[in-house]
């Protein structure tokens, strides 16, 4: 106790230099937050560089080209008239100028094969010398080609953009999507502009929107709940100085890192600073009620009490927070990685400065504490008439408290394994003109994400003899026959083209040699957007259209494949390769499997490891770990019974919540084990430990509550859903640790 008042006498004398430098840091702090602070939600956060799957996706693009493709659908008067036409050669001429941009694509570039004199040569499939008429003939029998060409009102053309490979555009896709769409809009006043690039742009932009408005939000909510909640309101500047220097000081390393933020470190800053004003309320509660308890300390001696009853509970506090967020770095997905990794860091740093500030805000306040009141002069009688109502309803009733809630425990344990794991890239995105785009152009377009597939002999052999042209013809059957599968695109539409035009070509005395070197033409430069072949002819590529939409639809229409492969091809002879970003946003699942499993079976360990430190005994340590599971289980009733999956954003949401539900149980029970020194029953303790910390944690309670509903109140459906659930549970929290966990101890706990 006396090397704790020399501390705080230390820290006191020195108060103003530790302003002072505190003051520097969080001025260099903001300078680099404003100058340096940027926004990355592109592939790189989600998987790493050295993860097969993203490697095999980098080669594939450098072998078949990009899948960083920009849709544009231009309305215009007529599709396939000569003035429209000329506008999409001047537009390609400007789009293809651009350092970034690898080929662009569209009906003034499209060409069809004619086969004369023993060759095939390439024309415009767009000749302004012939009719309508005679255009819409031709289209109609290239339907999958000029189908993503223009609408079948001929009312919109579409433009595609394909961009370099991911690496070389991945750090400058916001400002390429900007100069894009500028460039478009110089030549078309209306258009509908969507694509991997484009989302990527709407998602940065939506984050960092709702970034400030969450932090703007949630200081201006905690502020009005202070001035309702702290004893007086004279201690409000320590409590919003508790959360604001911990946090400009966290995103101040952040960015001098060179860190962005994402869709799940946008979070950081309104889970921090609920998490923070938590311990400056319980630190604050403890120093008033000690305040009035002994008048005549010092305040070096008051200060010093306040702490030595708070460090203990708060530290186990901090620490149970920890393991839950630390727990994501055990995640295969560097988003999570990151998030745990920081937001850790920022626990240390608000645990430590939250003492070192209210020591400081402390020593200039001379309050009188018997005369000091809350805005909400009633609060404090209503609070002590409840918490007596609960002392007596856990005593009365608690065989029926223990049954009801652990019947709901138990159901909950059930509900686990009917959660759903899926992520749907539509409810990443929020309300605003990208979605609206990309629901029109997929309307018109059959879908908006590429995805390629490669079938390529075991042998190495040269793929185009009649055999192989027969599997590949009865493959794309059945990928049409696919209802998530829009357009395919391959050397079978060439083929079936031709073989209409020039039956001769494909006549069964036609040498296997000549079929050879007449279609091994037909994926020279100009239609270099559908890649058909491989450059050694050994491989096959068919070009598909998907709908952005759920993992469990990419995955459906994956297995699909496979399964109309196995059916079309010997598999001993022919192998298959599919490449494209849904292949890798499809493995989402599993990742996220592998983070809830992970995260929450350490986080579970770690935090049952804390307790039994804490507590010291396991009896009671079991008796207390059991409420603390309970919020999580109503957790997956709610997510079973609302069909809310665990997702990108929710797939985070146990190991943090296991550590949050444990705060208050941790202060709870600090003071209902302190109270063994005085001689009673379990139910005497209890009471007393209610009593002494139930304002508190009603508190703490209604700041996370604040906090997660702000983030519920996002426009993105994902992060709406994991604010919501958050809020909830940690209501959840509150009411086990009021009713079954004090029912249990007094029950069981001799």
């Amino acid at each position: 106790m006396e090397r704790l008042r020399k501390t705080i006498a230390t820290i006191i004398k020195f108060r103003t230099v530790i302003i002072a430098v505190l003051a520097i840091a969080m001025g260099f702090s903001g300078y680099n937050t404003l100058n340096k602070l940027s926004v990355d939600n592109s592939l790189g956060i989600w998987f790493l560089e050295d993860d097969p799957s993203y490697r095999a996706y980098i080669d594939f693009q450098q072998n078949f080209g990009s899948d960083e493709i920009f849709i544009a659908m231009l309305p215009v008067e007529n599709a396939i008239g000569e003035t429209e036409v000329s506008a999409l050669k001047e537009l390609h001429q400007r789009i293809e100028s651009l350092p970034y941009v690898q080929t662009s694509f569209s009906l003034a570039k499209a060409k069809y094969p004619i086969y004369a004199n023993n060759t095939i040569n390439f024309d415009g499939l767009y000749n302004s010398k012939r009719s309508e008429k005679g255009l819409k003939r031709l289209f109609s029998k290239l339907p999958n080609i000029t189908s993503q060409l223009v609408t079948k009102d001929y009312k919109n053309q579409f433009f595609y953009i394909q961009l370099n490979p991911t690496p070389t555009v991945e750090e400058e896709r916001q400002n390429i999507a900007a100069e894009i769409r500028t460039i478009i809009e110089t030549n078309y006043e209306n258009h509908y502009l969507t694509g991997p690039p484009v989302l990527n742009e709407a998602y940065s932009k939506g984050i960092y929107k709702e970034s400030i408005i969450f932090g703007v939000l949630t200081v201006l909510v905690i502020t009005i709940m202070l001035l309702f909640l702290l004893p007086s309101k004279r201690y409000l500047i320590i409590s919003l100085l508790s959360v604001a220097i911990p946090i400009s000081l966290l995103f101040g390393l952040i960015t001098s890192l060179g860190f962005a933020l994402n869709m799940i470190s946008m979070l950081i800053p309104t889970i921090l600073m609920v998490y923070s004003v938590s311990d400056a309320v319980h630190i604050i509660n403890i120093y008033h009620k000690e305040g009035l308890a002994n008048n005549t300390l010092t305040k070096v001696d008051l200060l010093a009490v306040a702490i030595r009853k708070s460090i203990t509970p708060c530290f186990y506090t901090t620490l149970t927070t920890f393991v839950g967020y630390f727990a994501l770095y055990l995640s295969p997905l560097p988003a999570f990685k990151n998030m745990g990794v920081f937001t850790c860091i920022g626990l240390v740093i608000s645990f430590i400065l939250v003492y070192v500030i209210t020591i400081i805000g402390f020593s200039y306040m001379n309050l009188n504490f018997e005369k000091a009141k809350p805005l909400l002069s009633l609060k404090r009688r209503n609070q002590t008439a409840f918490i007596h109502w609960l002392n007596r309803i856990t005593w009365d009733h608690k065989n029926v408290i223990i049954i009801g809630f652990t019947t709901v425990l138990l159901i909950g344990f059930y509900s686990i394994f009917q959660i759903k794991i899926d992520t749907n890239s539509r409810d990443l995105l929020a309300e605003g003109k990208a979605k609206q785009d990309l629901r029109t152009v997929e309307l018109e377009l059959g879908g908006s994400n590429r995805l390629q597939i490669n079938i390529s002999t075991s042998d190495g052999n040269i793929i185009l003899n009649k055999e192989a042209l027969k599997r590949l013809e009865k493959f794309q059957g059945k990928l049409e026959a696919n209802k998530f599968i829009a357009n395919p695109v391959s050397v079978v539409n060439i083929k079936q083209f031709l073989e209409k035009r020039t039956p001769v070509l494909f006549q069964s005395n036609v040498s296997e040699e000549k079929l050879k070197s007449a279609l091994s033409e037909v994926d020279e430069k100009d239609n270099s957007f559908f890649k058909l072949f491989s450059e050694d002819l050994t491989t096959a590529g068919f070009t598909l259209t998907l709908m952005e939409g759920r993992t469990s639809q990419l995955n459906q229409v994956l297995n699909d494949i496979k399964i109309a492969f196995e059916s079309s091809f010997d598999t001993n002879y022919y192998k298959l390769k599919i490449n494209g970003f849904a292949v890798v946003f499809a493995q989402l699942n599993s990742f996220i499997l592998e983070t809830q499993f992970k995260s929450f079976f350490a986080a579970f360990f770690v935090a049952f490891l804390c307790l039994l430190i804490f507590i010291k005994n396991l009896r009671t340590t079991i008796l207390v770990l059991i409420p603390n599971l309970l919020p999580l289980t109503i957790l997956s009733i709610l997510m079973t019974i609302l069909d809310i999956p665990l997702d990108v954003t929710t797939a985070m949401i146990t190991p943090i919540m296991l550590g949050i539900a444990m705060d208050d149980t941790i202060h709870l029970v600090h003071k209902y084990r302190k109270s063994k020194r005085v001689q009673g029953t379990a139910e005497e303790r209890m009471n007393s430990a209610l009593h002494y910390t139930g304002s508190a944690l009603f508190s703490t309670t209604i700041a996370l509550v604040a906090g997660f509903l702000i983030i519920a109140s996002s426009a993105v459906p994902s992060v709406r859903d994991f604010g919501l659930l958050c809020g909830v549970t940690v209501a959840i929290a509150l009411i086990t640790d009021i009713f079954y966990l004090p029912a249990l101890l007094k029950k069981f706990d001799k």
